[in-house]
């Protein structure tokens, strides 16, 4: 009898693919996190600028609690390959969306059709899971209260790309990557 053959490059990529956490295991973890009393407890506030720390997330996906202090927000932006979830633990969020596919890389500036703005409120208790290349802005549009909210993404953010938008206008202001945030 012979020896089985070594693993090959697409086994390799199987395995991870298999081990990797779907959008529903991250949004469940962000549940579960953000039932937390004493985690949410443990974030410091600060009232004039978001807090965050980094948490240990399921299957090698990376997580944070963040603080939002009131009118606070994130900007139009999306987390490049990575799948995501994020849920409100404390507060309310509002989530801005836009229900379109952009394209991945080459342009600096898009016309944005009509019809594809969402937003969603998220209360204390609500949050979401979103694929690939998904473009938001998350708000805290409260002006007297914080929000806390937990977010897991897969794989680790390799890059955050930011947009302004005006209009239906959406422009491409800079691409950040790990060591610009953490």
């Amino acid at each position: 009898m012979s020896a089985p053959a070594a693993p090959g490059p697409d086994d390799t990529l199987a395995g991870a693919a298999a081990s990797a956490p779907t959008e529903a295991e991250l949004l469940d973890f962000v549940r579960r996190a953000a039932a937390d009393p004493e985690l949410i407890a443990s974030l410091p506030l600060d009232p004039e600028g978001r807090t965050w720390v980094r948490l240990e997330g399921p299957k090698g996906s990376e997580a944070w609690l963040i603080g939002w202090p009131p009118g606070t927000g994130t900007g139009w932006h999306d987390h490049a390959d990575s799948i995501g979830a994020f849920l409100t633990a404390d507060g309310e969020l509002t989530e801005y969306s836009l229900a379109a596919r952009l394209p991945t890389d080459g342009w600096k500036t898009l016309e944005l059709t009509d019809g594809v703005d969402r937003t969603r409120s998220l209360p204390a208790g609500r949050g979401r899971a979103f694929g690939r290349h998904h473009v938001h802005e998350v708000l805290n549009e409260s002006a007297d209260r914080h929000a806390i909210s937990v977010h897991a993404y897969y794989p680790p953010l390799p890059q955050i790309r930011r947009y302004s938008r005006t209009g239906q206008t959406l422009r491409l202001e800079q691409v950040e990557r790990p060591q610009d945030w953490q």
